[in-house]
């Protein structure tokens, strides 16, 4: 069997391999988040992070859990087998309880069902998992290293997951191209020698297990000062982080940078790197907000902390750990240089038409967001869990049992006794028969993809009108964030429409799309409806349960070409006929109204929703009335 690549041999990325050796060093920190490209060694890290662990306990081994994992699969249940077979109450262990003293790795965790990252996370936490379900009642160890990589392109973790992560990382490809030949020449010689490439870095990744495992040793014994505990909570006061969860993971963290550096007392240099591992991902409040931490922000916090260290040796509050904190100044690297994949060239951004191009400009700044009430698709559907529209899957609430064991979700015990009972006489003893097995309907909410069709025509762009429209859409795209939806973004104006953004759950991609596209020019709104049609059958082939909500942002004024009314009432046909819900927000303004709008809005079977009125109570009940209306005909 061919070795896996070393840690040893990785190539830059130092920040990674920091954080994933403090997480070995001292599992309670959390476990590591690693955000980033494709192709930047996310996953070749952690799998070579297993292999060094493993010198050091042969029983740490790598726990991958799919994407698709059930929650049965994730903790265990019922061993369904052995009841009907033999009778017996029995638990079956989940995925969980494999990883038990070694490393937990979700791939692509932002995609991973938000109810089964509460989950491992509650597990990384605790060290324990309690499963009381399905007649269930079980609780055993899961001590475990939690890693989960993701590209924040296909979408973000909601900010209350996010916190639950202990450390996180933003990597990148190197652009210098001295560091990106040696990332090459090292994947490639392991992949024409794999065993001589491995061999070559034994002795480091000995190393380093060997130094990881005096760190463990080291950990308990490392002091935490007074003085550089209240740097640590004065730091977090002054980042305004929110909890009290981010002071425990900087003081865990800074405790194990200092057991890792070999030495006994925690420093404001281990404070500093355990704050820019730990604090990040916790300023992110809004969707929209970006990532990172100011380092001239960090540098000022920590002298205004180290003011405060100094003013008094204070006693620790009552309650709080002694656990230390990350500080200032470079962090060690692990033994070896690093190095991996090399990350994918982004696409170049298409070429504009040269075609007597029309005058635009870029548009205003949008204007304060709102809290909108929901639309929703109508109907029951079979997506993904979320908190939009009505929805069977896995995760809603029980209303009925079925003999259909596909159509059903978990087994539906009471169902499944009664089933049972039915068929034996009264008074015996009940057996259950592999036939009697029902399966629980389950009806909850899911998330849609929501498609923005936004009108940037000249017609539009008047700057005060712009801006209540870029309000009013980002306070739509806010909606979609937090019911887990996907989002897409299409602009039409002069004689084209452009996919500004293809199906993504990053809603601070879509507003950074949306707050940079040029207006002005003619109004080719068929263009717009028909690449809304385009959207939505291409992601329909890639994810059939997954139904789609289309809002047309306009004032209706269609422009441009011969027949340009005529044109989009075609099209607007077009995309009625694929069932598509739909609704139109009403951007007409002029003292004399057209209703052009509203005609579309009629022709695709949707209600239309003044500007003004996205806040209004009654904007739900609308779109039901309105979808109703559509069944009715």
């Amino acid at each position: 069997m061919s070795p896996g690549y070393p840690f040893s041999a990785l190539v830059g990325q130092d920040r990674l391999k920091l954080a994933l050796v403090l997480c070995a060093v001292r599992p309670e920190i959390g476990g590591v988040l690693i955000r980033g490209e494709k192709g930047t060694a996310k996953s070749t890290a952690v799998r070579a992070l297993t292999n060094v662990l493993t010198a050091i306990d042969s029983q740490a081994r790598l726990v991958e859990l799919p994407i698709g994992a059930t929650e049965d699969r994730v903790v265990g249940s019922l061993d369904l087998q052995r009841v009907l077979r033999d009778g017996e109450h029995a638990f079956s262990p989940g995925l969980l309880a494999r990883a038990h003293g070694g490393v937990l790795y979700v791939d692509e965790v932002n995609l991973l069902h938000d109810h089964l990252v509460d989950v491992l996370l509650d597990a990384a936490a605790m060290g324990r998992v309690h499963v009381e379900r399905d007649g269930v009642s079980h609780s055993h160890e899961a001590r475990f290293i939690l890693i989960g990589t993701m590209n924040p392109e296909e979408g973000e973790l909601r900010p209350q997951l996010l916190d639950r992560f202990g450390l996180t990382v933003d990597v990148r490809a190197s652009r210098e191209v001295d560091v990106r030949v040696e990332v090459i020449r090292r994947r490639m010689d392991f992949e024409a020698h794999p065993h001589g490439f491995a061999d070559r870095y034994a002795g480091a990744d000995a190393e380093l297990s060997a130094r990881i495992a005096a760190a463990r040793a080291a950990v308990a014994g490392v002091v935490l000062p007074d003085s550089e505990l209240r740097r640590i909570a004065a730091l977090c006061a002054a980042f305004d982080v929110d909890g009290m969860r981010a002071d425990l993971v900087v003081a865990r963290t800074a405790v194990a940078h200092a057991a890792w550096r070999g030495v006994e007392t925690v420093s404001e240099e281990d404070i500093r790197v355990a704050a820019e591992l730990a604090l990040p991902h916790r300023r992110r409040r809004d969707p929209f907000d970006d990532p990172g931490l100011d380092q001239d922000r960090l540098d000022e916090a920590l002298a205004e902390a180290g003011e405060s260290a100094d003013e008094s040796d204070g006693a620790p509050p009552d309650g709080a750990e002694s656990d230390g904190p990350e500080p200032d100044g470079p962090e060690p690297e692990p033994p070896g240089g690093g190095g991996g994949q090399v990350a994918d060239t982004p696409n170049g951004a298409a070429p504009q038409q040269k075609s007597t191009p029309p005058k635009s400009k870029p548009n205003a700044a949008p204007s304060a967001t709102f809290r909108t009430k929901a639309l929703v698709v109508p109907g029951v559907g079979e997506g993904a869990p979320g908190r939009r529209s009505r929805a069977r899957n896995a995760t809603g609430k029980s209303i009925a049992a079925t003999d259909d064991l596909v159509a059903g979700h978990g087994v539906h015990l009471f169902g499944t006794l009664l089933t049972a009972a039915g068929r034996q006489r009264r008074g015996g003893r009940v057996t259950v028969a592999a036939d009697d097995v029902r399966r629980s309907v389950r009806e909850g909410r899911e998330g849609n993809l929501v498609v923005f069709v936004v009108d940037a025509s000249g017609s539009m762009a008047a700057r005060d009108r712009m801006a209540a429209v870029g309000g009013a859409t980002l306070s739509l795209l806010r909606d979609a964030y937090e019911r887990r939806d996907k989002v897409a973004v299409i602009t039409f104006r002069g004689q084209r429409a452009d996919v500004a953004l293809p199906p993504t759950s990053s809603v601070h991609i879509a507003s950074r799309r949306l707050a940079r596209f040029d207006t002005g020019g003619k109004t080719p709104l068929a263009l717009g409806l028909l690449k809304a049609r385009d959207v939505v059958l291409r992601e329909k082939a890639r994810d059939r349960a997954r139904r789609s909500l289309v809002v047309v942002v306009t004032d209706g004024r269609a422009t441009g070409g011969p027949d340009p009314l005529g044109r989009t009432r075609t099209a607007a046909a077009m995309l009625a006929a694929e069932g598509v819900a739909a609704v139109v927000v009403d951007c007409e303004t002029s003292y004399v109204r057209l209703g052009l709008a509203e005609d579309l809005a009629r022709r695709l079977g949707a209600p239309a929703v003044r500007l003004a009125d996205l806040r209004a109570d009654g904007l739900a009940q609308l779109v039901r009335q309105r979808a109703d209306q559509r069944q009715a005909a």
